[in-house]
């Protein structure tokens, strides 16, 4: 057993007083939302002007937090293109060390609902593999990645045992109820701990939320500013499986792309 924490937060960030205040709550493993470097709103050109490398000073600030405080920290970024491109949303996993374990490029641009993801960011190539930490497998993906089932199912398939959504999850009608239906879902179809923080800032929702491998709803959040913190059991994860092994039901045989055209 462990102690997740979801650093629900709004701009500006005290990241280091944040970590500070998970660690006295006995926090092990903390996540931040999405846009926590720079956020979205604003032109293009400062946006890209404010985008940094991954072993940037923004990045080394937050590893140095997580090495301060002894947690494992999930946080997010906007990093510069090798390429001179539009930057990459860009998540990345540390150590209670400060090490840097794993970085994901968000996969699925928002382009919907009146925004444009990609006018100022460039899409990722692959997803994430889990990763292993101390207290269990690690998946991981960015905001609109969990309205795509593919992407935790994959995670699932690789080990994952909770996976992690960190996002700014833009509010209007039904967002919050959206919100929380796809992370149930993702956690019952796959058996597994999913976790979704999302920013807490102006046009945000918050209402971060965890939930079990059954789609109990294990822990939330309202819509402003504040830690949300959750005991995650592993134990929960082969009962769940055992009851209901639909991962070793898949009939991965019938799953083919409808034939386009008509029948011969």
């Amino acid at each position: 057993m462990f102690k997740l924490g979801l650093a629900q937060c709004a701009h500006p960030v005290d990241v280091q007083a944040w970590a500070r205040r998970a660690r006295e709550a006995g926090v092990d493993l903390l996540v931040f939302p999405e846009s926590l470097m720079t956020r979205f709103e604003g032109s293009i050109e400062r946006f890209c002007a404010q985008a940094q490398q991954a072993d940037g000073a923004f990045a080394r600030a937050v590893d140095a937090a997580a090495a301060a405080e002894g947690l494992w920290v999930v946080y997010t970024m906007n990093e510069t293109a090798p390429d001179g491109g539009l930057p990459f949303n860009t998540a990345i996993i540390t150590d209670s060390a400060g090490h840097k374990r794993a970085r994901y490029r968000k996969v699925h641009l928002f382009d919907a609902q009146g925004h444009r993801e990609s006018d100022y960011l460039s899409p990722g190539s692959e997803l994430m593999q889990p990763i292993p930490a101390p207290f269990g497998m690690l998946g991981l993906a960015i905001c609109y990645d969990l309205r795509f089932p593919e992407v935790a199912r994959a995670a699932a398939l690789a080990g994952a045992e909770l996976m992690l959504f960190p996002s700014a999850w833009v509010a209007g009608p039904g967002k919050v109820a959206q919100w929380e239906t796809l992370l149930a879902a993702r956690a019952i179809e796959n058996g597994m701990f999913v976790a979704g923080v999302s920013s807490a800032d102006e046009g945000r929702i918050g209402n971060s939320r965890v939930y079990a491998p059954d789609g109990t709803l294990l822990a939330a959040g309202g819509p402003g500013e504040q830690l949300v913190t959750c005991k995650i059991d592993r134990v929960e994860i082969a009962r769940v499986r055992s009851a209901t092994p639909s991962l070793a039901h898949r009939r991965v045989d019938c799953y083919r792309p409808a034939q386009c055209g008509p029948p011969d």
